[in-house]
């Protein structure tokens, strides 16, 4: 595991988008051979959006031959709705950027047959040749997508049903009212995960602190999700300062040390 301790937020985002960016660009990606990226929502990923729709715009980077696969989204919400994981993405990243529409994938969160749809998610990234890199934030908790502490490590898509501090930390997004937010996410597993080439996560703030000391210093758990990464061949975590106070000071300087030279 690769672990990357930058400045602040904005310094977590320029890096990670340049380090996305580059691997596209590397796989010179066509229309019969795409490159495969997995995608979250939320706050954290925001920045890292900016950064790439920047890159597009200046001509440095293109999303025509990128396929995508989201990470998750709610059940029940139809992706017109302002609070569904299509409509954030759509707002804050594809409108952006030019992708080609039939390429971006995301669960359908009023599927008739649940069950199929999981199963059918799977299968198109199996379709689609396999996620070469998936981007991704982490829970507080330390879950990722949206399996939560007690999830299976080998686990595939699913429906999951939220946690009580999940649902809390997402009721910000509909009016702090946490009647309205779902109570279950049709979410890619952690084996989904794991299957890709690369994880790349960012992590910053210090409520993110204790779930980065599990994931890099902790032991494997299903009770902290992300500590799965532990296990993955190419996995990197970019953090800033804040998110790192809880690590030990030998571990801050042992990533320090060897990753200085690799600031983009």
């Amino acid at each position: 595991m690769r672990v990357l301790i930058l400045r602040d937020y904005e310094s977590v985002s320029a890096w990670t988008a340049r380090y996305i960016a580059n691997e596209i660009n590397a796989f010179e990606p066509t229309s019969s051979n795409p490159y495969v990226l997995g995608l979250p929502t939320g706050s954290s990923p925001m920045g890292t959006y900016k950064e790439l729709i920047a890159m597009v715009k200046e001509g440095e980077l293109s999303f025509k031959n990128v396929v995508t696969f989201n990470m998750d989204e709610y059940v029940g919400l139809g992706g017109d709705h302002p609070q569904s994981y299509r409509y954030f993405m759509q707002e804050h990243f594809f409108n952006h950027i030019d992708i080609i529409p039939e390429n971006t994938h995301i669960p359908n969160g009023l599927a008739t047959d649940i069950d199929y749809e999981c199963k059918a998610y799977e299968q198109a990234i199996q379709h689609a040749g396999g996620v070469r890199l998936f981007f991704g934030g982490v829970g507080v908790d330390g879950h990722i997508a949206f399996n939560e502490p007690g999830s299976s490590l080998v686990s595939r898509t699913r429906v999951k049903t939220l946690t009580s501090d999940t649902v809390l930390a997402n009721a910000r997004f509909f009016d702090n009212n946490t009647e309205l937010v779902p109570k279950t996410a049709i979410t890619v597993g952690v084996g989904t995960i794991m299957d890709a080439r690369q994880v790349l996560l960012v992590v910053s703030g210090v409520s993110k602190a204790e779930a980065l000391k599990q994931a890099v210093e902790g032991p494997i758990s299903h009770m902290w999700t992300v500590t799965a990464l532990q296990m993955h061949p190419k996995a990197i975590i970019v953090c800033d300062e804040a998110a790192a106070a809880g690590l030990k000071t030998e571990t801050v300087r042992y990533f320090k040390d060897i990753e200085k030279d690799n600031l983009l």
